[in-house]
């Protein structure tokens, strides 16, 4: 079974996937990750296309841990600078063909749960329980300041950049999928939503 759980920064797609895929015993695709990954090859490499940084560069997944290229970059692609570079090359065609490619391949055969910004419209839209997970913009903000540790206005403002870039890109726009289930968390805790798509997970496998 795969589950698709989509949705802008700070609506809690990390957090409820990883324990998710804990409570359900599947394994966990952080998609983002994987743009963060050649968001940061880019600012290495700002000469360089973004779409062939993408198609050469090895990510794989250690638990919770990011390898990018043999290395543990998993803090590194969390700091406000890579999350910028990241939705720029997001919005690259050649980038999300090469990222897409590599995430089909990875969730190919098993039990997953993957969360990004267009599982269940591009990755997985076959995907047999679609989640959109959204919140308010100013509650989004302030999760994602506590995480990071940066003021949250400065975050909002960035915030507001990318969800505009996101949702306004030729391809692959940020937008719920037509038969996704949307859940708003602003007012719930963690455990509330995962609670939530568990049941609607275990629902979708009793009635196969």
């Amino acid at each position: 079974m795969l589950i698709a759980i989509d949705g802008p920064a700070g609506a809690g797609k990390s957090t409820v996937a990883r324990a998710l895929a804990s409570e359900l015993g599947f394994a966990y695709l952080d998609s983002g990750a994987m743009y963060r990954c050649v968001g940061l090859l880019s600012l290495g490499s700002p000469d360089a296309e973004p779409a062939a940084l993408a198609r050469a560069a090895e990510i794989r997944f250690a638990g919770e841990r990011v390898l990018l290229d043999g290395r543990d970059a998993s803090e590194q692609i969390r700091s406000a600078q890579v999350s910028s570079a990241a939705s720029r090359v997001a919005a690259d065609p050649g980038v999300r063909e090469a990222l897409v490619a590599k995430q089909r391949a990875l969730v190919d055969r098993g039990d997953w749960v993957v969360e990004g910004r267009d599982i269940g419209t591009v990755v997985a839209p076959e995907a047999e329980l679609k989640v959109f997970l959204t919140a308010r913009a100013d509650e989004r903000a302030r999760r994602r300041a506590a995480q990071v540790g940066a003021d949250e206005a400065t975050v909002r403002a960035e915030q507001a950049r990318r969800d505009a870039r996101d949702s306004s890109r030729a391809h692959s726009p940020l937008a719920p999928a037509a038969d996704a289930i949307a859940i708003d968390t602003t007012e719930m805790a963690g455990a509330e939503v995962v609670a939530k798509i568990a049941q609607l997970a275990r629902a979708t496998l009793a009635g196969r």
